[in-house]
């Protein structure tokens, strides 16, 4: 005798994975299947981002019957928060659970009156730069919108809630290589009905992966981009990062050149291999040809491989020889050594390490 059927659950619609002209389309039908007030929509679509609540049940300006309807038909996913770290800096970083199992980091950096979120877009990274502790683990997948933006939602969940006024895309992965979700992600947290952060406090960080640059540059929004390089030659870029094969630095230059908005280049120093008189040289001809702005990174330790952070002299001999060649620069801070804020530090720590897959 044949089974009946088992019907199938109607799959709800996750509203954080979408923009919010898109989450308030999906909403007002909702409303107007139910006969329910136009104005419900902007009630529930202010508590998705900008003052976000973790359940539909705590949005008591609705009534009880409508909130049921709406957990029925809408899901709002959360972030498992796994471990959180402060730093005697007041640097803090997260480590977020994920539905299957996944780690992220996030990290919150306070200075003066902002709070900078350093997000990941990946779980791991198929890049593997030599001095990266997320390249170490190898790539597992593309995180959805929800789970990137989720990020900045969880913080702001907090019983003391941590709101970024800033926002690197600085975290694990390669963004870019993520555009499908990294792109209304920048939405999201750009919105003034979404997280409602201005676009110039919104940084996209890449290697150089061109297609995600021309893209980024064909958005509207003035967001920041600031490009990996790390070398400034193709040869020891290309012993460093692997992805200079694709992108190598003359691509990279030109389409930095192109874009309509100042670039910032990021420059880890590596002790005795980046870090000449005669790397500086080549980086300040490089800087200069697209008008770049430096960013000279101490390598944070305990990163990947076994690389030497330049000491401060040699930092400082490097930033004189940029200036003198008439390239704005400047020396980052090292944050939060103390909790191995490094990128990908706190779940390598938590993990056994993956072989490098593709991505």
């Amino acid at each position: 005798m044949q089974q009946p059927a088992i019907p199938e659950t109607p799959q709800k619609t996750n509203l954080l994975n979408l923009t919010p002209p898109a989450a308030e389309q999906a909403l007002r039908a909702f409303m107007n299947e139910r006969g329910e007030q136009p104005f419900r929509v902007s009630q529930i679509v202010r508590h998705l981002w900008h003052a976000p609540l973790a359940e539909f049940s705590e949005m008591t300006t609705l009534p009880a019957g409508l909130r049921e309807a709406l957990a029925e038909k809408f899901s709002m996913p959360r972030l498992e928060l796994s471990l959180r770290q402060k730093s005697a800096d007041g640097t803090e970083k997260f480590l977020f659970r994920l539905a299957d199992g996944e780690f992220i980091e996030t990290v919150a950096i306070p200075e003066r009156d902002r709070m900078t979120l350093c997000i990941s877009s990946q779980a791991g990274c198929a890049l593997r730069c030599a001095f990266c502790a997320t390249g170490a683990m190898g790539f597992s997948r593309n995180l959805e919108t929800f789970e990137i933006v989720g990020q900045v939602r969880e913080l702001a969940l907090l019983d003391s809630p941590i709101r970024a006024t800033n926002i690197v895309f600085m975290g694990m992965g390669e963004p870019l290589m993520n555009w499908k979700a990294v792109d209304p992600t920048l939405t999201i947290l750009n919105s003034p009905a979404g997280i409602g952060i201005g676009a110039r406090h919104i940084t996209m960080s890449t290697v150089g992966v061109l297609p995600g640059i021309v893209a980024l540059g064909e958005r509207p929004e003035q967001f920041r981009l600031a490009i990996s390089v790390h070398a400034p030659n193709d040869g020891l870029r290309q012993e460093l990062m692997p992805i200079n094969t694709k992108y190598p630095l003359a691509s990279v230059i030109d389409a930095a050149k192109v874009f309509d908005r100042r670039v910032t280049f990021e420059y880890v120093m590596l002790g005795g291999v980046n870090d000449k008189v005669e790397h500086a040289e080549q980086l300040a001809e490089l800087a200069r040809d697209c008008r770049a702005f430096v960013n000279l990174i101490p390598l944070h330790p305990g990163g990947a491989g076994d690389f030497r952070p330049s000491t401060r002299s040699e930092i400082a001999a490097f930033e004189r020889k940029l200036r003198s060649s008439g390239v704005e620069v400047a020396v980052r801070k090292s944050r939060g050594i103390d909790i191995a804020a490094a990128c990908g530090q706190l779940r390598v720590e938590r993990e056994n390490r993956r072989p490098p897959v593709p991505a």
